[in-house]
C-alpha cells in the first residue's frame, strides 16, 4: 500500500477581541459594553459571601430618594429595571427632578436648559416615568415654549395617562382642549385613551362625558368598536338608560351592529329587568345579523338567576329552544341551580330528568342543590331517590348532601334512619361537623330521648368533636326554637354528666332575663360560683341587668367592679342599665361618671349618653333655652327622653347653672307632655336634694382648705361625717 501523503495542518483559529457595544445582527444579539473575546471563557465572579456580622442600621446614613450622597459603609443602591431602560437623557432629566426634591423651580429650569432641544419622544419618555403630576404638567408646558417645538400625539398620551395613573383623570378629560389649543385637533385615537382609562376605573358617568365631548364638541364620531366599548361601560356600571341614548346616536350615524353591540344591549336590559325591550333586541339580531348560540344565552340565565327573575329565565329558555339551540352543560346547570335556589325545584327537576336524557354529564353541584331543595319542600323520598342516582352514576356523595338528608329525615320525624345516615357518613371518612349532628340533637331532646343524647354525645367526642363548644351552639339554637324552659331541662340532665361550661350558662341566664325570669337567672349566676366556675365579664353583665330589674343597686355595682379588676367592660346594655338605675335612687354623680366611663370604653356608645354629656356643657351657659334645643335635637334623632337625660339636666345646672334654670327646663317637659305632674315634682325634689349635697361639698372643701374642720368636728357640726 503505498504511503499516504501527509494531511495538511488546520490553519489556527483567528483570535479576536471585541470592544464596546457591538453591531447587531440577524444571528448576534445585541451587547453594550464589556470586554468580549473569542479566545477563553470570561469566568464569572464568585458570589460575595454573606458578612456573617452586618453593620448595625443607622438612620443617619439612610437615603430615601437614592441622592448623590451614599453612606460609606452602605453600598450604591442598584437602579431599577425600568429605570435602566431609560435613554440618558431621560436620566438626566429625572435626576434633576430628584436633586430638587421633585418640585419645578427655576434651578430645575436651569437644568433643563443645558440641554440643547428636549423633543417630544424625550417628553413622552420622561412622562411615563415620573410620579408628580404636578410636575409633570410643568415639564410639559416647559417643553411646549421651547422655539420651534410642537408636542405629537405621543406627548399627549403620556400626559394623560400619567394624570390618570395618579387620579387626576378630571385634569386628563381637559387635554383634548389643550390640544385644539395648540392647534391640533384630537383624534378619535385620544377620546379613546380617556374612554378606556375611565370604564377600566368603573366610572360610567365621566365616560359618558367624554363621548358627548367627543360627539358634539369636537365633532369625533366614533367607530363600531368604540360605540360597543362606551355602552358596555355604562352597562357595566348601571347607566342603562345613557347606554340606550349612546345606541340611538349609533343607529343615527348609520352605522351596522356587531354581535357585541346586540350582546351588550341583551345583557344591559336583562340585568335591568326589562325583558320585552330584550327580546325585540334579540329579534332584531336574528333579523339583522344571526341567532345567538348556546354561549350568548347562558350569559342571559347567568344574569338574570342572581336577579331572581325566573319567569324571565324561561322565557330565555324558550326562546333558545325556538332557534334550535342545544342547550350545553353549563346552561344546564346554570338553570337547574337557580331553580331550585329559588324555590322551584319541580321546574329544576324536568330539566334535570330532560338533561339525563340526552346523555348529559351531570355535575354533583347540581344533584346537592336539588337534594337540598327537595329537602326544604318536604319531599324526602325524591331527595334519597336524587341520592341513589348519585351514587349509580359513579359519584361519591359530599358531606353537604348527607347533612341535607339528615336534616329532612329528623324533621320528617325519622330520627333512627338520619342516625344510621350519620353512620355511613363517619364510615365514607367525611368528617361531619356540627351542621350533621345539629338536627339529632334537636331531635333527641325534642323527644327527651337523653340516653341517646348522651351516647351521641359520647361518639361525637370520640370523633374530635369540640363537645363543649358544640353544646354552646347548640343551647342557642335550642333556646331560639324551643324557649329556655326546654333548654334548661336538657341542661339539668347534662350537669349530671359534666357537660357545663360558662358559655352555656350564659346563653340560659340571658334567655330568662329576656322572658323576665331574672330570679332564675340569678340563680344560675350563684350555681356557677358553687360549680367552681369563673364568671366571664359577659356572665356579670348579665348579672348587672338581672340585679338593677330586682332594685338591687349595690351588688349591681359590685358586679361592675369585678368586670373592672378583669380588665375588661361591661357590654352597652349593663352601662344603660345600671346608669338608670343610679339615676333612680338619686346617685346622679356616680351615673354620670358611669356614662363618661362607657362612653371612653365602647366604641359605639348610646345616643343618650353622647348628648348627655352636650347637656351637661350647655348648662355652662345658665340658660334653659340652650338646655332645650339639645332636648329637641335629641328628639328629632329619634333619641329617647329617659332618667338618664333628666338627672344630667339636675347635674349640669347644679354644678354649672342655677335652680331656676333647672326648673324651666322641667316646666318646659311638663307642658309638651314628656313628663308627668308626679315625675316632675319627683325631679325637683332630686334636684334641690342635688343642689344641696354639691353646696355642702363645696362648704366641706373650703373648710378643709383653710384648717376649719378640726374646731368644726369639736362643735359637731352636722356638715362634717361623724
Amino acid at each position: 500500500m503505498p504511503p499516504q501523503p501527509p494531511q495538511p495542518k488546520p490553519n489556527p483559529t483567528k483570535f479576536h477581541f471585541f470592544y464596546g457595544h457591538r453591531r447587531p445582527s440577524q444571528n448576534r444579539p445585541t451587547v453594550r459594553g464589556g470586554l468580549f473575546s473569542n479566545r477563553q471563557t470570561l469566568q464569572p465572579k464568585p458570589k460575595p459571601k454573606p458578612n456573617p456580622n452586618p453593620n448595625p442600621f443607622n438612620i443617619k446614613n439612610w437615603d430615601p430618594h437614592f441622592l448623590s450622597h451614599p453612606s460609606p459603609s452602605s453600598p450604591a443602591p442598584s437602579p431599577s429595571p425600568s429605570s435602566l431602560r431609560l435613554s440618558p437623557l431621560a436620566r438626566f432629566i429625572l435626576d434633576a427632578f430628584r436633586r430638587n426634591r421633585n418640585k419645578w423651580c427655576p434651578s430645575v429650569a436651569a437644568e433643563l436648559a443645558k440641554l440643547r432641544r428636549v423633543p417630544p419622544t424625550l417628553v413622552a419618555e420622561v412622562l411615563n416615568h415620573q410620579s408628580n403630576p404636578a410636575l409633570a404638567s410643568a415639564f410639559f408646558h416647559w417643553a411646549a415654549r421651547q422655539r420651534g417645538y410642537a408636542h405629537n400625539f405621543a406627548s399627549y398620551n403620556a400626559l394623560a395617562y400619567c394624570l390618570n395613573r395618579h387620579r387626576q383623570f378630571r385634569a386628563a378629560d381637559h387635554i383634548p382642549e389643550l390640544m385644539e389649543s395648540h392647534g391640533k385637533p384630537p383624534s378619535e385615537k385620544q377620546f379613546e385613551i380617556l374612554i378606556r382609562m375611565h370604564s377600566d376605573a368603573k366610572r360610567g358617568l365621566r365616560v359618558y362625558h367624554v363621548y358627548d365631548k367627543m360627539r358634539n364638541k369636537f365633532g369625533v364620531r366614533p367607530r363600531v368598536f368604540l360605540y360597543n366599548r362606551i355602552m358596555d361601560a355604562l352597562v357595566r356600571t348601571g347607566h342603562l338608560d345613557l347606554a340606550l341614548s349612546v345606541y340611538d346616536d349609533f343607529r343615527a350615524d348609520g352605522l351596522v351592529e356587531e354581535r357585541v353591540t346586540f350582546m351588550v344591549l341583551v345583557k344591559g336590559l336583562c340585568k335591568g329587568g326589562r325583558i320585552e325591550e330584550m327580546l325585540e333586541v334579540l329579534g332584531r339580531m336574528r333579523e339583522r345579523l344571526c341567532r345567538p348560540d348556546v354561549f350568548a344565552y347562558t350569559a342571559l340565565v347567568r344574569i338574570l338567576v342572581p336577579e331572581g327573575n325566573f319567569d324571565a329565565c324561561l322565557r330565555v329558555w324558550q326562546e333558545m329552544k325556538r332557534d334550535g339551540v342545544e342547550p350545553d352543560v353549563k346552561a344546564y346547570a346554570t338553570m337547574i341551580v337557580g331553580l331550585a335556589e329559588g324555590g322551584r325545584v319541580r321546574q329544576g327537576y324536568e330539566l334535570f330528568k330532560e338533561m339525563k336524557s340526552k346523555g348529559c354529564l351531570v355535575d354533583r353541584m347540581i344533584y346537592g342543590s336539588l337534594v337540598e331543595a327537595f329537602v326544604a319542600a318536604g319531599e324526602v323520598g325524591l331527595a334519597f331517590d336524587l341520592l341513589k342516582d348519585l351514587v349509580s352514576s359513579g359519584y361519591r356523595a359530599d358531606l353537604g348532601i348527607y347533612n341535607s338528608l339528615i336534616r329532612g329525615l329528623c324533621d320528617s320525624k325519622r330520627v333512627h334512619k338520619a342516625y344510621k345516615l350519620f353512620q355511613v357518613s363517619v364510615r365514607e371518612g367525611l368528617e361531619p361537623d356540627f351542621s350533621t349532628v345539629k338536627p339529632l340533637l334537636l331531635a333527641y331532646a325534642e323527644a327527651n330521648r337523653m340516653d341517646e343524647f348522651c351516647k351521641l354525645l359520647e361518639q361525637m367526642q370520640k370523633l374530635g368533636f369540640p363537645v363543649i363548644a358544640d353544646l354552646s351552639k347548640f343551647f342557642s339554637l335550642l333556646v331560639e326554637k324551643k324557649g329556655p324552659a326546654m333548654a334548661l331541662e336538657v341542661f339539668t340532665l347534662l350537669k349530671e354528666k359534666g357537660h357545663v361550661s360558662v358559655e352555656i350558662y350564659n346563653i340560659l341566664m340571658d334567655s330568662l332575663h329576656k322572658i323576665g325570669e331574672v330570679k332564675k337567672a340569678l340563680s344560675l349566676f350563684d350555681e356557677m360560683k358553687d360549680l367552681s366556675l369563673e364568671p366571664d365579664s359577659l356572665t356579670y353583665s348579665i348579672a348587672i341587668l338581672c340585679l338593677v330589674g330586682l332594685g338591687e343597686i349595690q351588688q349591681a355595682c359590685t358586679c361592675h367592679n369585678r368586670i373592672i379588676e378583669m380588665s375588661c367592660f361591661p357590654s352597652v346594655a349593663a352601662y344603660r342599665c345600671l346608669a338608670k338605675g343610679l339615676c333612680e335612687i338619686g346617685e346622679i354623680d356616680e351615673a354620670m361618671m358611669l356614662v363618661r366611663d362607657c362612653l371612653g370604653n365602647v366604641s359605639d356608645g348610646p345616643m343618650e349618653f353622647k348628648y348627655s354629656l352636650t347637656i351637661i356643657h350647655a348648662c355652662k351657659s345658665n340658660d334653659a333655652e340652650k338646655v332645650i334645643d339639645v332636648l329637641n335635637e335629641m328628639l328629632e334623632q329619634g333619641c329617647s327622653l329617659d332618667s338618664v337625660v333628666y338627672s344630667a339636666i339636675i347635674s349640669g345646672m347644679c354644678k354649672h347653672g342655677t335652680i331656676e334654670e333647672a326648673r324651666k327646663v322641667f316646666s318646659n317637659l311638663r307642658e309638651r307632655n314628656f313628663l308627668t305632674e308626679s315625675e316632675t315634682i319627683v325631679y325637683d325634689e332630686l334636684l334641690i336634694d342635688h343642689m344641696k349635697k354639691k353646696t355642702a361639698d363645696l362648704v366641706l372643701s373650703s373648710l378643709k382648705f383653710f384648717g376649719l374642720e378640726s374646731k368644726l368636728k369639736a362643735k359637731g357640726c352636722k356638715l362634717l361625717p361623724s
